[in-house]
């Protein structure tokens, strides 16, 4: 009788297995359609389409995918509001361009914080997971990231901050426009892919911006100055409609959830990270163009000019109700378990 008992659990056991190990087989076939604001011929894209085909295999084909690039499904300030109502499943946000509607993930947007996107991100995304179920309640985060450190880059050179003074700025999010403003000059808002027509136009003077991004936009027939300086790092968010998530079976929720993690932010951010360096270096040795670095005395300047932005950010993070001290320190020790802090 015992092993009666003992041979029917077994074959329960297996009968259990099998019908796990088919769930994922039977599940209903959902396409991803992940949009972005940036050229195809970007290494976020490529990145993307790794991911998603990373995704499609692990989901046994049934989570397959489209990517809209080059804001096809909407511009690029929108596309946190669009992964919230499903114009898009996933979507690339850029948190600044809303400024102060995320003050906790804004903390990332800071001058010399950071010195590279590689640990960078992963601190990023360590760090952020904790505030981001309340931050970023309309959308399920599923990987937050930055670009290498940027500079800024001018149609003049400009070493002290008292040179932005009268002059129009491009900046490339909420908090280089904080600092534009506390040193006089004006904000000419606009996303990355309208930046050359404002530059070119005279509708900015200078911008803030990754340096193979300078190249990529085609920035580099219109500014020729360069400050070799890590002034700011920008933040970006993959957010995935709830809805859609909500939809999908155990098993895909769980294979979307294998993608949601830091080491993909890593994977994610490196290639990017690499075309930003190689943008500087290809700067420095393009004719017409003047690479330059900063003194000690300098750089000081520079430095004690962002103070402000500190407690600018700091008081916005106090009236979100959080403990601004705290919530910087956690973002500062991951970034030095990572040998990325600036």
């Amino acid at each position: 009788m015992s092993k009666a008992r003992n041979a029917l659990a077994g074959m329960s056991a297996a009968a259990i297995l099998t019908m796990a190990g088919a769930a994922t087989a039977q599940d209903q076939t959902v396409e991803l359609k992940i949009a972005h604001w940036i050229p195809p011929t970007h290494s976020i894209h490529r990145a993307m389409e790794e991911w998603a085909k990373s995704i499609e295999k692990a989901s046994n084909g049934t989570i397959k995918y489209r990517i809209y690039p080059a804001q096809q499904l909407g511009k690029a300030t929108d596309h946190y509001d669009m992964a919230r109502d499903g114009i898009a499943d996933v979507t690339f946000v850029n948190p600044g361009y809303q400024p102060g509607r995320f003050p906790i993930i804004a903390a990332g947007e800071l001058p010399f914080l950071m010195t590279n996107a590689k640990g960078g991100s992963q601190a990023l995304d360590a760090w952020y997971r904790q505030y981001a179920e309340k931050e970023m309640k309309d959308v399920k985060v599923c990987i937050v990231h930055a670009h290498d450190p940027g500079a800024l880059h001018a149609k003049k050179k400009i070493e002290t901050p008292d040179q932005l003074s009268g002059m129009k700025i491009r900046p490339a999010q909420a908090t280089m426009a904080a600092f534009v403003t506390s040193l006089g000059g004006t904000n000419a808002h606009g996303s990355a892919p309208e930046a050359r027509d404002m530059l070119e136009k005279g509708v900015a003077d200078a911008i803030t911006f990754p340096w193979g991004s300078v190249l990529l936009f085609k920035l580099d027939g219109v500014v020729k100055y360069h400050m070799d300086v890590p002034l700011y790092a920008t933040t970006f968010v993959w957010a995935i409609n709830r809805n859609k998530y909500n939809q999908m079976s155990a098993a895909q929720k769980k294979v979307i959830d294998d993608h949601c993690n830091s080491e993909w932010a890593l994977k994610l951010a490196s290639p990017w990270a690499d075309n930003e360096n190689s943008g500087r270096e290809k700067l420095m040795k393009a004719p017409g163009h003047t690479v330059y670095q900063l003194t000690e005395a300098q750089l000081d300047q520079w430095k004690k000019a962002a103070e402000p932005l500190v407690k600018k950010w700091a008081d916005e993070v106090k009236k979100a109700g959080y403990d601004a001290d705290k919530v910087l320190g956690e973002l500062k020790d991951e970034l030095k378990k990572r040998d990325s802090a600036y």
